[in-house]
């Protein structure tokens, strides 16, 4: 495996010297955030991200994310310039060495949460979803703040994307991803880049959106309706883990075997009644089975990349919630040591 780590470019308040001195830390996983989604990155913003990435020592092979434009997951007229700027930046990052891109297909909101700073017993914060929270808010009528959720949206902005959602089911959203998949897979194999579509985070409708990738049986419409390498998933253990009915081991058992774990985001969450809640990465701080989760990947060849994910804000560290430096570079060196435990095992 290859670890890596994420940096929000030159804004982010984590230095990349910082980064580098993790052990076995191997390359940057980034993105140009400056360009509006939908438009095609300039090959010297690319460039300067690599460049940057390389004077520290590391490589830059993942980005995370191109995102997708919300015309292609509505399926209107216009998706047709959105994907060949999409297209574009594939073949960009392609020549620039990127080997992955990880991106996900969840309409309006990325990953939700409903409070940032839950305090546990030890003093840390992390993020956390309860359904009591979510209920009681309301899109349209409220301006939303959280991490992964677009707050560039004016609420009339907000109203007008509701209002479109309205005609589009599972099965809808579902034929308007494998028109996308059709137009880039193509692409990204000729440009030696493999697609990594991240699982919707959490699992479930979010204001009765929907929402196609949450489990074993969705990923494998979504690989068979394309079936090329270069379609892959990040396995992201957290969003897959919320549910209960997902079994992680059996899943990166299988999609590993079959080549398609092109990315791994390996996090542990406590499941309680209303949600989950983020935790520390050792397997004992949360419910899910992470050295299992290893152990099959291992076993059934994967040598992607793997990234610490979500992290507690502990030592009074200050940042942007979930991705501080100092919990996450725990769990890069807690994941190092189940991933070269797991390996001396097989000899």
């Amino acid at each position: 495996m290859k670890m890596t780590f994420r940096w929000y470019g030159e804004q982010d308040r984590i230095p990349l010297e910082y980064i580098r001195q993790i052990p076995n830390m191997y390359s940057v996983v980034t993105a140009v955030y400056d360009v509006p989604v939908g438009e095609v990155w300039s090959e010297e913003s690319i460039s300067r991200l690599k460049a940057l990435a390389e004077g520290a020592g590391l490589k830059m092979e993942v980005i995370e994310s191109v995102p997708v434009h919300e015309d292609i997951k509505l399926g209107l007229p216009t998706r047709e310039k959105y994907v060949e700027a999409y297209c574009e930046n594939i073949r960009r990052l392609g020549r620039a060495g990127v080997k992955c891109i990880c991106y996900n297909f969840m309409p309006v909101f990325d990953w939700t949460r409903t409070q940032l700073d839950k305090r546990a017993a030890d003093g840390s914060t992390s993020l956390v979803y309860y359904g009591n929270q979510l209920s009681a808010m309301d899109p349209i009528k409220g301006e939303l703040s959280l991490p992964g959720w677009d707050s560039s949206y004016k609420k009339e902005d907000m109203r007008r994307l509701f209002e479109l959602y309205a005609d589009v089911d599972d099965e809808k959203l579902f034929e308007n991803l494998v028109w996308f998949l059709k137009k880039i897979i193509p692409v990204a194999e000729e440009a030696g880049v493999n697609m990594a579509i991240h699982p919707d985070d959490p699992p479930w409708r979010i204001f009765g959106l929907p929402r196609i990738i949450t489990c074993e049986k969705n990923i494998d419409r979504m690989l068979s309706a394309v079936d090329s390498k270069a379609n892959g998933i990040t396995l992201c253990t957290g969003s897959l883990g919320a549910d209960r009915g997902n079994d992680l081991v059996h899943m990166a058992a299988k999609y590993a075997k079959m080549g398609r774990v092109h990315f791994a985001h390996i996090r542990n969450i406590k499941l309680v009644e209303d949600g989950f809640e983020e935790t520390a990465h050792d397997m004992g701080a949360g419910s899910l089975d992470i050295i299992g989760i290893v152990r099959a990947l291992e076993e059934n060849g994967f040598d992607g990349y793997v990234r610490p994910d979500h992290g507690r804000m502990i030592w009074d560290e200050k940042g942007k919630p979930g991705y501080g430096l100092y919990d996450r570079a725990l769990g890069a060196a807690y994941l190092n040591g189940v991933f070269e435990t797991v390996q001396a095992l097989k000899k």
